[in-house]
């Protein structure tokens, strides 16, 4: 004979209508946003920023002005990553934030290249029938496209092959014990820059004990790394 506890099943029910509530609040553009900013829940998490652009200002000394350019008076949605959410963390604190605007900036800049080159590829191989019919069409998408490879492999090689936090020099009870490795810069920043890991998950990952300690470990060993990437 089958027993159907309703009582627990209008509890999941509750639970599910929950869930389903906060992701679409989480979903909703941030507060100023324009309307026209669709429901997105795969968006993640975001702010509002207003845009601004340089105006020509013959009034000002420079002869430039810098103009607010929202539609309507609407901010637009801006991605939010995990540099973002450390910066916040730290001014609720009244902190100074982890990562200088200088590390922020570079590591985001290895971010775009990196996806832009990466989507880049199925555009190259595409003209490249092109070309080789003798169009003479795409040859300065090649050009840009081979520079900013170029510029890939030198931020890449300013990471170089060091590890961020070594096993054996760290005790057992400390890093987690044998499930532990190591954890190389070069993991650490594509883990924090390109995939929008946090450092618990670089951790977790690699068998490391999550602990304040060994946060604020990754946290110095990033900033170090993304020092060296801003001299490439």
């Amino acid at each position: 004979m089958t027993m159907i506890d309703r009582a627990a099943g209008a509890a999941r029910l509750l639970d599910e209508r929950d869930r389903l509530a906060r992701l679409i609040f989480r979903a909703h553009p941030a507060e100023g946003c324009g309307p026209a900013i669709p429901v997105a829940p795969a968006r993640g998490p975001q702010r509002s920023v207003t845009p601004h652009v340089m105006m020509p200002d013959p009034k000002d000394k420079s002869g430039w002005k810098v103009e607010e350019t929202g539609w309507r008076g609407f901010k637009a949605a801006q991605a939010m990553d995990i540099f973002d959410t450390l910066a916040l963390k730290a001014a609720k604190r009244k902190e100074v934030p982890p990562f200088t605007k200088g590390q922020v900036n570079v590591a985001r800049l290895y971010r775009d290249l990196v996806e832009r080159h990466d989507a880049g590829g199925m555009k190259l191989a595409s003209l490249e029938g092109r070309v080789a019919s003798g169009s003479g069409k795409g040859g300065d998408f090649m050009d840009a496209f081979l520079a900013e490879g170029e510029a890939i492999r030198r931020m890449q090689r300013a990471i170089g092959n060091g590890v961020a936090m070594q096993v054996r020099r760290v005790r057992p009870s400390v890093r987690g014990g044998k499930s532990a490795r190591n954890i190389r810069d070069r993991d650490l920043v594509d883990a924090i820059c390109l995939h929008g890991k946090s450092f618990r998950q670089v951790l977790e990952v690699h068998g490391w004990t999550v602990t304040g300690r060994n946060v604020q470990s990754l946290i110095g060993a990033l900033g170090c790394v993304l020092n060296r990437m801003q001299q490439y």
